[in-house]
């Protein structure tokens, strides 16, 4: 395949020291990066060899999209950029989901893409195998990209991409590594830390947050707009020193659902929590924090934001400044990087006494009552016996009840994930899925990229629960040899309808029950239970509500990856999909 690339081969020096190869590992080092995602080809079987032999975590998944899935997954859980690699032609074409997910995501992951040798890309041919010119098919939905042209171009190119990456909103970038840079030499000095060759922890301009200090003290009912960035930024342990300091409750956008240690009780998801519609209506300062204030959150303008509008003022945190007053207009911006301007504010606040929300108690009992409420109330519904399917609120209650302590959850899946948003009984630290893009097919990736990533960094296992929906599941489902592979604590809950849920309800809800759904019901003999054992996982099989507890329990006591298939009712997950109205009004400008 690479034959008539020796020919590009220069002239052999003596050597200077260091392969391009692991100077690229040196350079991701520095990053603080130990985990790698990817199925090597040519270009790269040097590069993995020496990543392992310096202990880290290397993953071959058996999906390149999977691979990109799993590095995403890695960003979101240690905080850090994330490397992954694909083979040229058809394993870069496979990578693109991944790419243009985490580009909508603004996820910081470093795409390398094998590539033949230049003089052979260049030559004018016809009929070359396993080609096609990448980069014009790549970089529009990355913000750098770019070619190791020259093996000393490593370092300029490989930190150019990170600082491209981790700059203003985040998102992925690539780089090209022809095949005659591989092997090259380079005479080169020790890596450089991020802070010497790209701006770290930026913090803001003093007058500004002068004015968000007045703006704070003069608040009477100031809430805290918590987004994915404080999550991915690592953020919440000084999210948590300022909520506290200024008494504020703090309201989740769609995108932020992991809960900050420590604010578990104050936390109240928006629109999807009663509390969270009152705090937000009656707040007359929204600070608000690692969020593009986007369509979930109704441009911070429309729906719950109307009332009220003309005594609200706004702090806004953001990297970017390109974003700063787009959605709406700012009162007082403060352009830097979470990890370094919320902790100016919180001493800028030192000194002061401030009353805190006067409501934030009966929202804390409001909140707690109604997670109560909405587990009595689920009491009521089907529960899978009597040859009754069980309602999928009954599946989320249930399976999120048997969360374990310290877990990582995960989520995936359409009517599924709607349902987890208004029954959600656990409130976990670190909740990994795909909110802005939608790609579902994401859990079971993402669900092995953050628990090897995480072992990595801390060097602890913990649990993972991925809650997720059959059709979801199936996107991935080669994955489960991964979490075999790597041994990981993982219990996939899986509710099983046979059929795409949300897309059979649009279809009852736009030509009335009875009509042709043309393409959105499967085979209803896949059981899931049986497919994980093929891999082997543990698997159950549950129709009774009452049995999802324990067999979670047993899939953990088992020792390997477990799958649980829960038989749910089609019916309930097409047409009964809780607060979807709710959902609907995401779609804030035009139709769906």
């Amino acid at each position: 395949m690479y034959a008539d690339d020796s020919q590009a081969e220069p002239a052999k020096t003596a050597p200077k020291g260091v392969p391009v190869y692991k100077r690229i590992l040196d350079l991701f080092e520095a990053e603080g990066i130990k985990t790698l995602f990817g199925i090597p080809d040519p270009n790269f079987v040097h590069l993995f060899l020496e990543a392992e032999r310096r202990g880290w975590t290397v993953v071959s998944p058996h999906h390149e999209a999977a691979a990109g899935f799993m590095a995403e997954a890695a960003t979101r859980i240690t905080g850090k950029p994330a490397l992954a690699i694909g083979t040229l032609g058809p394993g870069m074409a496979n990578m693109m989901p991944a790419i243009q997910c985490c580009k909508v995501e603004n996820s910081p992951v470093i795409f390398m893409g094998g590539q033949r040798a230049r003089i052979t890309e260049r030559r004018v041919r016809r009929g070359r195998i396993q080609f096609v010119r990448q980069e014009p098919m790549i970089e529009d939905s990355v913000k750098y990209s770019s070619s190791i042209e020259y093996a000393d171009q490593t370092d300029e190119i490989i930190r150019e991409a990170i600082r491209v990456a981790m700059s203003g909103t985040p998102g992925p970038c690539y780089i090209e590594y022809p095949h005659h840079t591989v092997l090259e030499e380079l005479d080169v000095p020790e890596a450089l830390p991020p802070h010497r060759y790209r701006l770290t922890m930026q913090g803001a301009d003093g007058d500004r947050l002068a004015e968000a200090v007045e703006l704070i003290a003069n608040a009477k009912n100031p809430i805290i707009l918590a987004g994915h960035a404080v999550y991915t930024s690592k953020a919440g342990a000084a999210v948590k020193d300022l909520a506290l300091k200024i008494g504020a409750p703090v309201i989740q956008t769609s995108g932020g659902t992991a809960f900050i240690e420590g604010l578990e009780d104050r936390t109240f998801p928006y629109g999807f929590s009663e509390v969270s519609v009152d705090a937000v209506v009656e707040s007359d300062l929204c600070i608000a924090l690692g969020t593009e204030l986007g369509e979930p959150s109704h441009y911070g303008r429309w729906r719950h934001w109307v009332d009220n509008e003309a005594n609200r003022k706004w702090i806004y945190v953001q990297q970017d400044p390109t974003a700063i007053g787009v959605n709406r207009q700012i009162d007082c911006p403060l352009v830097g990087d979470l990890r370094a301007v919320v902790p100016q504010l919180v001493r800028a606040l030192e000194g002061k006494t401030l009353a805190g929300h006067p409501r934030l108690e009966e929202f804390i009992k409001g909140d707690a009552q109604q997670i109560k409420d909405l587990d009595e109330e689920s009491q009521t519904r089907d529960d899978g016996t009597g040859n009754v399917p069980m309602n999928t609120a009954r599946f989320i209650v249930e399976a999120t009840k048997a969360f374990p302590k310290d877990g990582i959850m995960i989520r995936d899946g359409g009517a599924t994930v709607i349902y987890t948003w208004t029954y959600n009984q656990a409130k976990p630290h670190d909740v990994i899925w795909n909110q802005n893009y939608g790609h579902i097919g994401t859990g079971l990736p993402y669900a092995t990229g953050a628990m090897l990533a995480d072992q990595a960094a801390t060097g602890k296992v913990r649990p993972g629960m991925l809650v997720t929906s059959d059709s979801s599941f199936l996107f991935h489902i080669g994955e489960l040899e991964v979490a075999v592979r790597k041994n990981l604590p993982l219990v996939c809950v899986v509710g099983v309808d046979f059929q795409w849920g949300l897309e059979v309800g649009i279809y009852r809800s736009t030509f009335g029950p009875g009509t042709n759904e043309a393409g959105v019901h499967w085979s209803d003999t896949v059981r899931f239970d049986k497919i994980a054992e093929g891999f082997g996982c543990y698997g159950e099989f549950v129709t009774d509500a009452a049995d999802i507890a324990g067999a979670i329990e047993r899939g953990y006591a088992s020792g390997k990856p477990a799958v649980i298939h829960v038989k749910i009712d089609p019916v309930a997950n097409a047409e009964d999909k809780p607060q979807y109205s709710e959902f609907r009004t995401w779609y804030a400008e035009g139709t769906q």
